[in-house]
């Protein structure tokens, strides 16, 4: 796989980017061989608006909870070769080294997670996205905007979206939709800019595609629907928009791949590994949300629980209520 490496530090992850940054994306290969990698891109931006929260202190229930839970998580095995950390390793992030690194968290200015639909969506694309908007309220513990719909120019600049190649299907620049599109958007008390879109993504022309793209050092990002409904019923299309929306958000505030447990922030090279993670957070990175949310495990987990009764997730659902159980001893 030739895939045009911007760094040579790498993360993640199913089907994203953080310009912090991430790009997950299947390169120079074939339609039906849709593997995945991701590069990092260190660039800072000085007027950024992401900026470093001075650090703050750690309620002790916290480390108790994450001994409640662990018996919930299966620890992460030796990788098979087509695995994310077979051709990535990574060492991790325990929750200790999360707090000390003074992530970009939340601040009081900037609290309100924004979702963005861009373009034009059928009515089970739009059901989904009012759904994981939804979920990411209750998972960050923080409040979610829905705006209003934008749609992209009648007319696009060639150097802003091409036609595959081979596939001659269209597609758009993701660095088109995060600077021309979003960053200039970004409001004032956002933690974060999400926009979906029915669109495909490329991020460059050596790269066949993303599922998306974030930058942490401008609080934005992009993911595509476009690939996630593929030989899949309702229901595992709803998960794998509840897993790529919370795992990229949590890469924004610094949440790097979990490799101790299979956790959602865990990175994957393809949909059916993406398929096999929870739609939950593990041990060490439920701490790190709690902590940076000011989150109440227990609260959280009873909403996340009502959440998946609601939409039918029953396994999840009991799972969450048996957490919430184990954490309030």
């Amino acid at each position: 796989m030739n895939c045009k490496i911007i760094s040579s530090v790498k993360f993640f992850c199913i089907g994203a980017i953080l310009s912090f940054g991430l790009i997950f994306a299947a390169c120079e290969k074939s339609e039906s061989e849709q593997t995945a990698t991701i590069t990092e891109n260190s660039t800072s931006n000085k007027n950024s608006p992401a900026k470093k929260s001075p650090s703050k202190p750690v309620p002790q229930n916290l480390f108790a909870a994450i001994e409640a839970i662990e018996p919930f998580f299966v620890k992460m095995g030796k990788p098979t070769p087509d695995e994310w950390l077979a051709a990535n390793p990574e060492s991790g992030q325990t929750f200790d080294e999360y707090i000390k690194e003074v992530p970009t968290l939340p601040t009081i200015e900037r609290k309100i997670l924004y979702v963005q639909p861009l373009g034009k969506f059928n009515p089970q694309q739009r059901k989904i996205i009012n759904t994981t908007a939804e979920y990411m309220r209750l998972f960050f513990d923080l409040p979610v905007k829905v705006l209003p719909d934008k749609s992209f120019a009648p007319t696009l600049s060639p150097s802003n979206f091409r036609f595959h190649p081979q596939w001659k299907t269209k597609q758009i620049l993701t660095g088109y939709i995060l600077k021309d599109i979003l960053q200039s958007a970004l409001p004032k008390d956002a933690a974060a800019l999400i926009a979906f879109t029915e669109q495909d993504l490329y991020p460059s022309a050596s790269m066949n595609f993303v599922f998306g793209q974030a930058s942490l050092e401008n609080r934005v990002g992009v993911w595509s629907l476009y690939r996630l409904d593929n030989q899949t019923d309702n229901q595992k299309f709803l998960k794998r928009m509840l897993k790529i929306a919370v795992h990229e958000t949590g890469h924004i505030f610094s949440i790097r791949h979990c490799t101790k447990y299979v956790c959602v922030m865990s990175g994957a090279n393809h949909l059916g590994e993406t398929d096999a993670h929870p739609i939950d957070a593990c041990p060490e990175c439920m701490a790190k949300i709690c902590w940076l949310s000011d989150a109440n495990p227990k609260q959280r987990y009873l909403n996340l629980a009502e959440f998946c009764k609601k939409y039918g997730l029953k396994t999840e659902a009991e799972l969450f209520r048996k957490k919430a159980t184990a954490v309030s001893h």
